[in-house]
């Protein structure tokens, strides 16, 4: 492939899907890994540089030191690898990747096109306090990559949507389409405003969107609101207990 940056007055960004160089193939993992993701963040570099975008790079299977890791990759528009993420929250049910992979223990998060941007994976959405997290550290953009199957894409839209609602940020969510394993995963990608206004939404097939951030909403939205002045942390003490069912 013929390498050549191509400059962008609008920075882009490319968003994939998780694990989406090999798929939900979690009973292949020790085949299927890439060792610490080098592979994948090569590839991706290499069209990075050719098209002049950002990869948000899903995540792909890793070989790490301590394990194998569910990771996301960053990718700037000169094809480097920026920042990764490694899946903190692992799903115990259906097809349990808490039994294959390790888990990670830092959040990501990096400059994109002169916001805060950060990465997370699928089942974190789940865990309100992990979407917070990043809002306390300056994110403005969430990049959410997923595996959701068919039949839960309300319950997953409706995450999506309270995360950028409670913290005041964009949300961008991107979900794979298909059949792996046995599992009939929806498609349905969307970005949110920090208002909580579906901004796109793809359809439940092969697809994709093209949305434009107005960074000018977060503030506006933040300074509405008020939910981090307002915040009252001495009254929330159980969030960092471990013992609670």
């Amino acid at each position: 492939m013929e390498r050549h940056y191509v400059p962008s007055e609008l920075p882009t960004a490319l968003v994939l899907p998780e694990l989406w160089d090999v798929g939900y193939a979690l009973d292949s993992a020790e085949t299927l890994a890439d060792g610490d993701g080098e592979e994948a963040a090569a590839f991706l570099g290499d069209l990075a540089r050719l098209y002049g975008t950002w990869f948000i790079g899903g995540s792909v299977m890793a070989r790490g030191k301590g394990g194998l890791f569910n990771r996301s990759q960053v990718i700037d528009d000169s094809g480097s690898l920026v920042a990764q993420y490694d899946k903190v929250h692992l799903v115990p049910f259906i097809t349990p990747e808490d039994r294959v992979f390790s888990r990670g223990e830092e959040a990501c998060l990096f400059d994109f096109a002169g916001m805060r941007a950060g990465s997370i994976i699928c089942y974190d959405v789940r865990f309100p306090e992990w979407g917070r997290v990043y809002a306390l550290r300056g994110c403005e953009l969430l990049f959410v990559t997923s595996q959701w199957v068919r039949s839960r894409m309300d319950m997953i839209h409706s995450m999506v949507k309270s995360r950028a609602m409670e913290n005041a940020l964009y949300v961008a969510f991107v979900n794979n389409v298909g059949v792996t394993g046995g599992l009939d995963f929806g498609g349905r990608s969307l970005v949110c405003s920090p208002d909580g206004e579906v901004l796109a939404e793809a359809s439940g097939d092969e697809d994709g969107l093209f949305v434009e951030i107005d960074r000018g909403r977060i503030g506006e939205a933040r300074e509405f609101l008020q939910v981090f002045r307002k915040r009252l942390p001495r009254l929330y003490g159980d969030l960092v207990r471990e013992d609670l069912p």
